[in-house]
């Protein structure tokens, strides 16, 4: 696992974004797995300005959802669909034709679930995922003590998640679903590149446990530590807890400047 601390959020957007770019560029049709919430928010906004600038063409991109709630209509803001839309495949000019991800109005919520893994792998499987961390260290909706092995599945979530997304629907906890659709740990480690990004200090005690602590399904996003390529972006509040910070800081200013992330 390759650690990158970065000055602020900003730099961990351009980061993350050209290695998007830099993909792109070696494999035009490449599936980008992207998260939704506000930390992803500079990535999506750096890419876009590469995307305005000619620096990269994303018509060929394919993008696929991690996650999904149960019950919201796909029209609905909050729906992660309607947040995609808007936030990456508007700007960035990708057609919906080219948008993967579970249906989280099906009534079969387990064949929906079925359905997608189906698509991933016909897609030919994600080629960079990109994670946000929850405080209790969940990815994708993948609460505490989730399987490791888990496969897309429908989550219960917990009461501190729906407390902390409670901010998208208006800070009113009775409007946020309990179940979600989400890529299980074991899909997410399919993925041939894993990209964590994690700012401010209200995510430095997760960052650690992901890092430096012990592989357990107690802290789901530990498992990117059985990951061959797994880069994990913070910046300075959310690397406070590292206890080999220095270390991190040193192995990535003196890398090979082509090897990227």
């Amino acid at each position: 696992m390759e650690v990158v601390i970065v000055p602020d959020a900003a730099a961990g957007g351009e980061l993350i974004a050209e290695a998007m770019a830099a993909l792109l560029r070696r494999k035009p049709d490449a599936v980008l797995g992207v998260a939704t919430g506000s930390t992803p928010l500079p990535v999506y906004r750096a890419l876009e300005a590469k995307v305005r600038a000619g620096a990269v063409e994303v018509g060929r991109a394919r993008i696929a959802q991690l996650d999904e709630y149960v019950g919201l209509p796909a029209d609905h803001p909050e729906s992660y669909r309607s947040v995609l839309r808007k936030e990456v495949l508007e700007p960035l000019g990708i057609n919906a034709e080219a948008f993967l991800g579970p249906d989280g109005t099906a009534e079969d919520v387990a064949a929906a679930c079925a359905s997608y893994e189906a698509a991933l792998t016909a897609a030919g499987g994600v080629d960079l995922q990109l994670l946000g961390i929850g405080t209790d260290g969940h990815i994708g909706f993948n609460e505490p003590c989730s399987s490791l092995a888990s496969r897309t599945r429908i989550k219960t979530l917990t009461e501190q998640t729906r407390v902390d997304n409670a901010r998208f629907f208006d800070d009113d906890i009775d409007q946020v679903p309990h179940h979600v659709i989400t890529q299980g740990i074991g899909t997410i480690l399919d993925a041939r590149h894993l990209v964590l990004l994690a700012t401010g200090a209200g995510k430095a005690e997760a960052v650690a446990a992901t890092v430096e602590g012990p592989v357990a399904s107690v802290c789901p996003a530990s498992a990117l530590q059985l990951h061959p390529h797994a880069t994990v972006v913070v910046d300075e509040a959310a690397a406070s807890k590292l206890r080999l910070a220095d270390y991190f800081r040193h192995a990535y200013a003196n890398k090979p400047a082509w090897q990227g992330i």
